[in-house]
């Protein structure tokens, strides 16, 4: 045995850092993408935001100034040294393709506020009443244990330990507080919160106050026959207990739920003209890119001395070159995918979501000629603006079920199908799960009642036990 060196050729696949970046771009929402530009033209010199005007005045020569700059880039890319000037005398300043937008969209300008939340409605209302200094100090720290729902996270125990105060200063200021504004708030668990509403309701509701004091698991399971039975009263007084205890609140602190509110920005509009659906990139707001003249002129004029100086503007150049070819590739991949999608879900856009069709991946892929990873990272987190509604993406892509004529329906389809069997079902007899496949199994859609769960539970339906209403 001998140890021996040899030189040995093989080809392999290296993710550079600019096809680093253009993939990354591919999966970024359009705020995202926003701040990723936004970013760069605060870091990078070379690289700057082009005026609405210039915008509109360099787009007839966007498709060319594109083409140009990358055969041109990809050529000197081979070379020791780019030679600059030619690279300003042939690229004209490359901008983000836009694209002509309906004049009927709306137009807002949203005006943000910073609302009061659940801890500053509960401490406004402390301070209103007449307290002590150690009273004070037990309201604000059940205040600051309450959790979103508006429940004490803290035992009485606990508050006497951690403000040492006593046991009746506590009880006493919970119940002021249990009686604030939601009614119920700083209650331990359901039963307490709906009973503390239960007690604040005009008139007298004495048997809505003993079913929830001593039949609450019959309740929940509506159980009413037991709860008669146990009460020895008629079933129709039960039945309208509870109906006056399902309009009490179970979450008190639902209303002033902290959580910011989501806008949906569409990443592209999809319109209707004639017979034809246009597809329209979304790129308001969206900053214009293009070279700085000041770093051009002082490149070709020679105007740099020091060699460091003229190769960071060069790596500058080239990173802002690579950005702007990035993000175009990047919309109009966006563009092609979605045309791509009507291509296959025409009869969705025509007739609803009742004619979805399945589709997968690797259908779009093979028609636009890319891999299904880019597939997929351009259709996460893009919305689109269709006649029909906003939708995401990805709401396009789904598995089939096999039908009795021998093709395949979508399990978005399904869901729908669902969803309206059930709501046009007698409240007063509803269906069962496998009711509902027998009646699918009717309309030619054979799936198992298991399915049918999975799917009512997807779309947040209740059971048939709980849906059901009582005479």
């Amino acid at each position: 045995m001998e140890l021996k060196q040899q030189l040995k050729l093989s080809q392999q696949l290296v993710m550079t850092p600019q096809l680093q970046q253009a993939i990354k771009l591919l999966q970024l929402s359009r705020l995202e993408l926003s701040d990723l530009i936004q970013q760069e033209i605060n870091e990078n010199p070379v690289l700057e935001e082009m005026s609405e005007t210039e915008g509109g005045e360099k787009e007839k020569t966007q498709e060319k100034s594109d083409t140009d700059t990358e055969e041109n880039y990809s050529t000197q890319e081979t070379q020791g040294e780019i030679d600059w000037q030619d690279y300003i005398n042939k690229t004209a300043q490359p901008s983000v393709g836009s694209y002509i937008g309906s004049e009927d969209r709306d137009e807002f300008e949203p005006i943000i506020t910073k609302t009061r939340s659940f801890g500053d409605h509960l401490l406004w209302q402390l301070r209103l009443h007449d307290l002590s200094d150690k009273e004070m100090e037990v309201g604000e720290y059940i205040i600051g244990n309450l959790d979103k729902d508006g429940y004490l996270q803290a035992s009485t125990e606990e508050i006497v330990l951690d403000t040492g105060a006593d046991s009746e200063i506590v009880e006493n200021v919970l119940k002021k507080i249990q009686r604030f504004d939601p009614v119920g708030v700083a209650t331990s668990n359901l039963q307490e919160c709906l009973l503390a509403q239960a007690e604040m309701l005009p008139g007298e509701y004495s048997l809505a106050k003993k079913i929830l004091r001593n039949h609450m698991k019959d309740l929940e399971r509506k159980k009413y026959q037991t709860i008669a039975k146990d009460l020895k009263i008629p079933l129709k007084d039960v039945i309208s207990a509870c109906e006056i205890i399902s309009n009490l609140e179970p979450r008190p602190g639902r209303a002033f739920n902290d959580n910011d509110t989501q806008y949906i920005t569409p990443d592209i509009y999809v319109y209707k003209i004639d017979d034809e659906y246009v597809v329209v990139l979304n790129e308001d707001g969206q900053p214009k890119l293009r070279i700085n003249s000041f770093y051009k002129n002082i490149l070709s004029e020679s105007g740099i001395d020091s060699e460091k100086a003229r190769e960071y503007i060069q790596e500058k150049l080239r990173s802002a070159v690579w950005l702007i070819k990035s993000v175009y590739h990047r919309q109009s991949t966006i563009v092609n995918v979605m045309k791509s999608i009507i291509k296959f879900q025409r009869d969705f856009f025509d007739y609803g979501a009742d004619y979805l069709k399945p589709l997968v991946l690797r259908d779009v892929a093979e028609d636009v000629g890319m891999h299904e990873s880019n597939i997929s990272r351009v259709t996460t987190n893009k919305y689109v603006h269709t006649p029909r509604g906003i939708y995401e993406l990805k709401y396009f892509f789904n598995s089939g079920l096999a039908s009795d004529n021998g093709e395949d329906i979508a399990s978005e389809s399904v869901k729908n199908k669902i969803k309206d069997i059930i709501q046009e079902e007698d409240p007063y007899k509803t269906y069962s799960d496998q009711e509902i496949a027998n009646i699918l199994k009717k309309q030619g859609i054979n799936i198992a009642r298991r399915t049918v769960t999975k799917y009512r539970e997807m779309l947040g339906i209740l059971a048939s036990s709980k849906r059901k209403k009582h005479l």
